[in-house]
């Protein structure tokens, strides 16, 4: 989905921290006085459950799961594939703070939609589908292939283990473009790579780095 909230928990995720002690000024002969206290600002107040959006709170516990394979808990990457492809639905979320740092457009795989309608059909985890697949992968190395620059995915679920092997990453594509929305309705399809525009890729790759987790999502509620 394309969350029309720039923040997903108001900020809750977190509480702030610290806290100023009194502190006096003396001298001889002369009243000790108090300095008054900085104000410090409450804590919010801790979000309730059935306030997250159902991707976060799914992208979430994903994270507990694989808290041993996800080494970089500061940002997560979202794909929503219930949304069309001419949607901005691959969000990249600070963890602390619950707030959407970015949105992206981002193709599925060709075997996911043969009809080239726009919308994922199904997911696949077998080599040769050329389609896309759901669950949790953790962001592997940079490198520089066919794509130019991309980012490497392990799968870590039994619905997308075969990541690596089908090579399965993150790269730029000419075929996501938003102009391509304007002319057609919709982007392009990949090998079942999470393909985003040639203009956001670099910014894309910098800001989820290497140990982040990618949750990607076909649930319908």
């Amino acid at each position: 989905m394309e969350f029309s909230r720039r923040v997903f928990v108001g900020g809750a995720i977190t509480t702030l921290a610290g806290a100023t002690a009194t502190a006096v000024i003396a001298a001889p002969g002369r009243k000790v006085v108090p300095v008054a206290k900085a104000a410090v600002p409450k804590a919010p107040a801790t979000p309730k459950s059935a306030d997250m959006p159902p991707l976060l709170k799914e992208a979430l516990a994903a994270l507990d799961k694989h808290d041993r394979r996800v080494g970089n808990r500061d940002r997560i990457g979202l794909v929503d594939f219930t949304e069309h492809s001419s949607k901005k639905r691959f969000q990249l979320v600070d963890v602390a703070s619950g707030r959407i740092l970015d949105s992206y457009l981002v193709a599925h795989g060709r075997g996911s939609d043969p009809g080239h309608t726009g919308w994922v059909k199904r997911l696949s985890n077998r080599p040769g589908s050329n389609a896309s697949s759901a669950g949790s992968f953790v962001i592997a190395n940079r490198y520089y292939g066919k794509h130019g620059a991309s980012r490497r995915l392990i799968g870590l679920d039994p619905e997308n283990n075969l990541a690596l092997e089908r090579a399965i990453v993150i790269h730029g594509a000419s075929y996501v473009d938003s102009s391509l929305i304007r002319s057609q309705g919709q982007i392009g399809r990949s090998l079942g790579c999470f393909s985003v525009e040639q203009s956001e890729i670099a910014g894309v790759l910098d800001k989820l780095g290497e140990g982040s987790l990618l949750y990607a999502s076909e649930a319908r509620a």
